[in-house]
């Protein structure tokens, strides 16, 4: 397969390229959003980042996005500078700089900020952090369901680089990528350490088997919020959901893969090594989860 779909595609929007940026309390012009050479999340990936959505007006569970933004700047040693108050009002400011209403997707960034050396001790960063919010019109447009391919690329332990942590050093999710496209698919199915089937390098994974919903432990998956609210809104409604180890075996022989994400909410997993999922199409509990998800973000 050659036309690779992306779990972040979206429609063209050519507002796009008047958006204006949040970069450290100054709201710019997209081609003057620019940050030093010497910025630590440039030269090293020193930086912590959140992805918010914006339906109907309402940045969907902001103040938990906000929790895990200043949780993994604190476990980083990272002092944004602000306080979660503080951070939103930007957001919103960016927002009304923008005219945004619905459909947005905002990009919040925190690196360690310029470095007076190029060099990676973090005590050569002595200027502040860099602060910056990228906000786009985006719907999603995703013309098929998504294909997958396993890697050898894993989500690792904590002590090497803790999947939980949403830092800006995304290299092995970014190598998984590439060798699940070299093999033809869209996006990698990643396991973890012991082989257990995990994420993927961009989202969370579920399957459905038997009118019960799996996806994995969370031990070495980013804790997402997506994956989090489907995992509520099944309990909500009395759909059976497990986390809990499982194998390739099992995946090649569910009947329905999703994905979640803020940016995607549930996107439909058809092919996984070849093996069509289901009917590789999306199915009806998917479909169900997507109304369910959507609701709940209404009366968030």
């Amino acid at each position: 397969m050659t036309d690779h779909v992306s779990t972040h595609a979206a429609e063209e929007d050519a507002r796009n390229e008047q958006i204006l940026i949040y970069v450290n309390g100054r709201i710019l012009p997209k081609a003057q959003a620019v940050v030093s050479v010497y910025d630590s999340g440039f030269m090293l990936g020193d930086g912590v980042w959140e992805g918010i959505r914006l339906y109907e007006g309402k940045w969907a569970f902001i103040d938990e996005h906000m929790d895990r933004l200043f949780e993994a700047a604190k476990a980083i040693d990272l002092d944004i500078g602000m306080t979660k108050d503080q951070v939103v009002s930007a957001v919103l400011e960016t927002q009304k700089a923008n005219g945004m209403v619905t459909d947005a997707h905002a990009r919040l960034m925190v690196t360690r900020g310029v470095k007076t050396r190029p060099f990676q001790n973090p005590r050569l960063s002595q200027q502040g952090p860099t602060v910056a919010i990228i906000m786009e019109h985006s719907k999603p447009k995703i013309p098929r369901p998504i294909t997958l391919a396993t890697v050898p690329h894993l989500r690792g332990l904590p002590m090497t680089q803790d999947p939980k942590l949403n830092s800006h050093s995304k290299l092995n999710c970014i190598l998984a990528c590439i060798a699940a496209q070299k093999a033809g698919a869209d996006e990698a199915l990643m396991l973890d350490v012991h082989g257990f089937v995990n994420t993927t390098n961009a989202c969370n994974f579920f399957i459905v088997r038997k009118g019960q919903v799996w996806t994995s432990t969370g031990d070495y998956c980013m804790n997402g919020i997506t994956r989090g609210k489907v995992i509520d809104v099944c309990r909500e409604n009395g759909i059976p959901v497990f986390e809990r180890n499982f194998s390739l075996v099992d995946t090649y022989g569910a009947d329905e893969a999703f994905l979640t994400g803020t940016f995607g909410a549930q996107t439909p997993v058809g092919v996984i090594d070849g093996r069509v999922i289901g009917t590789g199409q999306m199915g009806p509990m998917t479909e169900r989860l997507r109304a369910l998800y959507k609701a709940k973000v209404a009366a968030s």
